[in-house]
């Protein structure tokens, strides 16, 4: 088959006729490589060649070659700096594979395979190779036995007639199994089975019942569907071994066979009438049950929600009685506090602070002055009575910190110092990926959510300041209980990576705003780095009814 095959396949007329038919290409380095068109048929136990071409022509000599099979790292055959990579081989490729240098130098090369074997059939991979550009087609290798010749005997009496079988073995691919008689007739109805041994060869055992006492002789044939060739076998089949009819038998078996027909139509009749009752009356217990569980789960359903109103409807005046105490759910909070609207005072914003012209929001930008120091602004307008709340939106970087809460109008504005009561600030906010309360010392904030939303809570006359989670409504923090004299502001801490927005609100406000009467800057001088912001663990502060009914 070497020597049938091969100049054929290196030198087709196809690829030349591609070749000559391609347009100038616009650079020396661009191809495309061409295998055959047709599936490449070998012989089981022979030699085949695998044959590629680069278009336009050129010398594959400096080239990478590859064959492979579906994966890149399924190796059939590595060529690369002139010579053999056998080390890159799939193990069942070695020592059975060359390449064929001929017509290296003019763009052609092939893989010889020796020996081929059944699980070299498949699809292949010619892939080349030449710096940056690349190139690759596909090729289809048919892998085609002749197995032994079928061997047929007969095996017995079965319906009537005689079991014939055929077996064949050592054929790939699968083989197909046909039956005629002595006048060339084909068998329609036979049975047919087949298997596959270890390497990969297909075994095949038909089995054919003769009820024609005059078919004299049956032939067996096995067909490869792929080489187009069979081998067949012929068995005579002697009349003694047909059975003798009885003219009583068929009488009997005739009598036989109405009657089970009569008895059949019979109880057909019967469990069909039987079956038609049974089904309307498991129609009617299923609709009975159906409605049954309906009622069932609607009574349920409204004495799940009766349960949970009452439910409700005791937290609720739980928290309605002692609400002071109560830390959670900021929708109820709302009812007790009047909205409060913040503008923010440009006059006390530090100059690393940057004011929209809205004045809702603020973010830092450094000026060149104070780049270690937190800034400052106040709101515009202040507290002197009443309750009210006000809701921020947070922005931050990963290495920025924030704080937002209340400060007392004429707190300390310069030298070095923490935010805490003490000094006239009451807030919460972020530093060092965690989450404080500027009590003194600092607590650190465990929060089941980043709130990305903080609503601040203040209580002139029970000189209370709460701060919640307005995401998911729960509570962040309440400082203890303080005694307010003069004017509160809002207060906004912040430096790095940072934007705070006061989110819009409805409503008034309890008491008359009082407008900030001094506003020089608040930039905290001589402050040393990473002052005002430390990580702990722990929350203090909790007002009295922590253990309330409220929680969960």
């Amino acid at each position: 088959m070497e020597h049938g095959c091969r100049p054929s396949l290196l030198c087709s007329l196809p690829s030349l006729l591609l070749l000559a038919q391609l347009p100038t290409w616009g650079s020396a380095d661009e191809f495309l490589v061409i295998g055959p068109s047709d599936p490449i048929v070998a012989e089981l136990g022979g030699d085949t060649i695998l044959p590629c071409s680069l278009v336009p022509a050129m010398n594959a000599e400096d080239m990478e070659l590859r064959w492979f099979r579906t994966k890149f790292s399924e190796a059939v055959f590595v060529y690369r700096n002139g010579r053999e990579q056998h080390e890159e081989q799939m193990p069942q490729y070695a020592v059975r594979t060359s390449l064929v240098r001929d017509l290296l130098t003019h763009g052609k090369a092939a893989v010889y395979i020796l020996e081929v074997q059944a699980s070299d059939n498949g699809s292949y991979t010619c892939f080349f190779q030449k710096g940056g550009r690349y190139a690759e087609a596909i090729l289809e290798l048919q892998v085609a036995g002749l197995g032994s010749a079928p061997q047929v005997h007969i095996e017995g009496l079965e319906q009537d007639g005689v079991r014939m079988v055929c077996k064949a073995s050592g054929w790939f691919p699968k083989p197909q199994v046909q039956w005629t008689d002595l006048s060339g007739k084909k068998f329609l109805e036979f049975s047919e089975a087949h298997a596959q041994d270890a390497a990969g060869l297909f075994s095949v055992e038909a089995a054919l019942v003769v009820r024609d006492s005059s078919a004299g002789s049956v032939s067996c044939s096995v067909l490869n569907p792929i080489l187009g060739q069979e081998k067949a076998m012929a068995v005579s089949i002697p009349e003694p071994f047909f059975p003798q009819a009885s003219p009583w038998k068929a009488a009997f078996a005739g009598s036989l066979t109405v009657l089970g027909l009569l008895l059949f139509g019979a109880g057909c009749f019967t469990r069909r009438e039987l079956s038609a009752k049974l089904q309307e009356r498991q129609k009617q217990e299923k609709l009975r049950r159906a409605k049954e569980e309906d009622q069932r789960a609607e009574e349920e359903a409204l004495k799940a929600r009766d349960e949970l109103q009452a439910e409700l409807g005791q937290r609720k005046a739980a928290y309605l009685a002692a609400w002071r105490k109560a830390q959670l759910y900021a929708d109820w909070q709302k009812e007790r506090f009047q909205a409060w609207t913040v503008t923010l005072d440009r006059g006390s914003a530090n100059v690393n602070l940057l004011i929209s012209p809205e004045k809702k929001s603020v973010t830092w930008k450094y000026s060149g002055v104070g780049l270690y120091h937190t800034c400052r602004v106040l709101g515009l307008e202040g507290v002197t009575s009443g309750r009210c709340y006000w809701e921020v939106e947070m922005r931050s970087g990963a290495f920025s910190k924030w704080a937002v809460g209340v400060c007392r109008e004429h707190v300390q504005r310069t030298g070095t110092y923490t935010e805490s009561p003490d000094k006239g600030f009451w807030v919460v906010g972020w530093y060092h990926v965690s989450y404080f309360a500027w009590t003194k010392p600092r607590k650190a904030l465990s929060l089941r959510q980043d709130p990305r939303r903080v609503g601040i809570f203040l209580d002139y006359s029970e000189g209370d300041v709460s701060f919640y989670n307005m995401t998911d409504g729960s509570h962040i923090f309440s400082f203890p209980q303080a005694s307010f004299s003069g004017t509160l502001f809002p207060c906004f801490l912040l430096k790095g990576d940072v934007t705070l927005s006061i989110c819009p609100t409805e409503g008034g406000s309890e008491g008359l705003p009082v407008p900030l009467s001094k506003s020089p800057s608040l930039e905290e001088a001589g402050r040393p780095p990473g002052e005002g912001l430390s990580s702990g663990s722990g929350v203090d502060g909790a007002p009295p009814g922590a253990e309330s009914p409220l929680l969960p």
